[in-house]
């Protein structure tokens, strides 16, 4: 059997000797190995790196894409390359732990389709990052009909039904996680501590995490038109409120209130219902109107394999 390994890259020269000589150590010498690392344009000696190294190795395929598609484009377009039985996703950091693999292909040859590794403890990010990831996650699972576990990312195996499945999708949501889950199939976890990143540094920024993140929760979720629904209800009952107080003021205790002032403050809570009511809704149609242009998620300029 024929196990797959996809690695997207982004400037990670320093990492790569490393992780290559990890993976195929850990390893069962009963499985035949194929590692797809995608190049995501990087910057750095990244490529020829691979390249010099595919041409002695004959486990490696490179994946090279025309410029920097983003890091769930990368991993479609490594599951798309990658032929196993079993296909493993995971980052070229060293913080998703090679030292997990024997126990993932275990759970898979146990009759799992996915196999999902869990982080169980954080302390190598910040603060942010944790209490973000667990909020986001709570209010994902809350507001979704799709069961999207915590305290995952992309360090998984799946088998080769689901990595068919993904393929043949007519359209691939930018948010791996989320289309796997939807899925459904049998699924397990291997807990793991996440060590610390050896060598440079983190290609996520707190912008591409909120766009991520944002993928996730417009993708699976219509709870932003439930906010903007109860937003709109509260603003109303509000102003009614109001309106039914200065009646009564007026009618039982002759006071006078100037009318222009609730107004104005009704006015303003309206303004500010219309300004959400126009993001969620220009969210949506934004994604709508990328889905329809039909554009390729990522572009493959070439790809590089030792000679049979």
């Amino acid at each position: 059997m024929l196990l797959s390994i996809v690695i997207p890259i982004h400037n990670e020269a320093d990492n790569l000797r490393q992780l290559i000589e990890e993976l195929r150590r850990q390893v069962p010498s009963d499985l035949d190995l194929e590692i797809v690392f995608v190049d995501d344009g990087s910057t750095d000696n990244s490529r020829d790196i691979l390249i010099e190294l595919a041409k002695n190795i004959p486990e490696i395929k490179v994946v090279a894409l025309s410029r920097n598609f983003g890091h769930q484009a990368a991993i479609y377009a490594g599951l798309e390359m990658a032929r196993g039985n079993a296909v493993i996703t995971m980052d070229a950091d060293l913080q998703d732990p090679p030292e997990c693999i024997p126990k993932f292909i275990e759970a898979w040859k146990a009759g799992n389709k996915v196999v999902y590794g869990r982080r169980i403890k954080r302390e190598n990010d910040s603060w942010f990052k944790r209490i973000s990831a667990r909020a986001y996650y709570r209010l994902l699972t809350v507001s979704s009909n799709v069961s999207i576990p915590e305290n995952v990312g992309d360090f998984r195996l799946i088998d080769r039904q689901v990595v068919d499945c993904l393929n043949q999708l007519p359209r691939k949501e930018p948010f791996v996680r989320g289309m796997i889950a939807y899925l459904g199939f049998g699924q397990s976890f291997i807990d793991y501590d996440r060590p610390k990143r050896q060598h440079g540094e983190t290609k996520y920024s707190v912008s591409k995490m909120f766009s991520l993140a944002l993928d996730g929760l417009l993708s699976y979720s219509m709870m932003p038109l439930k906010i903007g629904l109860l937003l709109g209800i509260l603003s109303i009952g509000t102003g009614m409120f109001f309106l039914f107080y200065i009646i009564w003021d007026t009618l039982f205790n002759n006071e006078v209130y100037p009318l222009y002032k609730w107004l104005v403050v009704v006015l303003f809570m309206f303004t500010g219902l219309l300004f959400i009511l126009i993001w969620i809704l220009a969210e949506y149609v934004s994604r709508t109107y990328r889905q329809n242009q039909q554009k390729p998620l990522y572009v493959i300029e070439k790809t590089f394999e030792a000679e049979p």
